[in-house]
């Protein structure tokens, strides 16, 4: 089968301080930063993307940081409230202490699914979950000085949806993006697909009394799901466009092609294809280094460099 998603492309979140983004994810957590970046919309403002060391599909987290101009979000449905990672097995105390040591705020190592997972938030108060998987998670890590193999984030484990019902989103799953219900505890309805091995999982959560949520800082803004090219792209729009839900046009986004949706459960979709990948326009061993211009904003270069906020005191 040629038509098919293949799990998780990529994650987006908004945020609020650039460099405190920056300092938490590559030094806390120990990502690598392998595109630096400018919003599409608003070039003034960095558009961070952390993965491992080519930014796989599946590993990567990108955040719009806005800064002070940007309030904070409130978890609620309508919303992903929930970024799941994997991480190998008996390293949850080395996380553990991590966390306490840089006085992130986190929960007890808690259970779901046969899984054990610790939650954690970052300084904008999103909220992550670092996963044993039941099955080992073989992916090749980023390693940094403090953080080696043994410990190290492999790349999303799962998402969580919250919805006051989730009939609608279950549907686009199941029916468009070929998951299956796998199993249920209580309110939480865990859907996967078998196309890929990791970064498969999405949790839906139903809380019918629960308020929506308000997506600033601190919130998952999209969350984009992968495809093989573009061409497999096009086959999920008109299939998406058939259900009666517009969709955006193709967009080059310079590293990958994606198209928007906004799923009936209030979520915004994106679909994203591999291809060409972060090291069109940097070699790999260089990623994350320069800041890269979308073609529209080169010629803003020197302006643009005057306002964005240095992310090292060397800088």
């Amino acid at each position: 089968m040629e038509n098919q998603i293949l799990g998780l492309h990529h994650i987006t979140a908004i945020a609020g301080d650039a460099r405190k983004n920056y300092d938490f994810y590559t030094r806390i957590l120990g990502l690598r930063l392998v595109k630096k970046t400018v919003n599409f919309d608003d070039p003034k403002t960095y558009h961070f993307y952390y993965g491992d060391k080519i930014g796989t599909p599946g590993t990567i987290l990108t955040f719009f940081p806005w800064g002070s101009s940007i309030g904070s979000g409130r978890r609620g449905t309508r919303q992903v409230t929930e970024i799941g990672y994997s991480v190998p097995s008996g390293s949850l105390d080395f996380w553990l202490k991590r966390l306490e040591d840089h006085h992130v705020i986190y929960n007890k190592v808690s259970e779901k699914f046969g899984e054990q997972y610790l939650t954690f938030l970052d300084n904008d108060g999103l909220k992550f979950e670092l996963t044993v998987p039941k099955n080992a998670d073989t992916r090749i890590p980023w390693e940094t000085d403090a953080i080696k193999a043994e410990n190290a984030l492999k790349g999303f484990h799962h998402i969580t949806i919250t919805s006051n019902k989730i009939e609608a989103t279950a549907a686009i799953l199941t029916e468009v993006f070929g998951y299956k219900l796998l199993e249920q505890e209580v309110n939480r309805y865990r859907f996967v697909t078998d196309t890929v091995e990791q970064a498969n999982v999405v949790d839906l959560v139903e809380a019918p009394g629960e308020q929506v949520g308000h997506v600033a800082g601190g919130s998952v803004h999209h969350v984009a799901f992968r495809v093989r090219d573009e061409k497999v792209l096009m086959h999920f729009r008109a299939i998406i466009q058939d259900r009666g839900l517009q969709i955006t046009e193709k967009i080059d986004r310079n590293y990958f092609y994606s198209l928007y949706f906004r799923e009936p459960g209030g979520v915004l979709f994106e679909l994203a294809t591999d291809n060409p990948g972060f090291a069109i326009d940097e070699p790999v061993e260089e990623l994350g280094q320069g800041l890269k211009l979308p073609a529209q904003y080169e010629s803003h270069r020197d302006e643009i460099e005057k306002v964005l906020p240095k992310l090292k005191a060397d800088e």
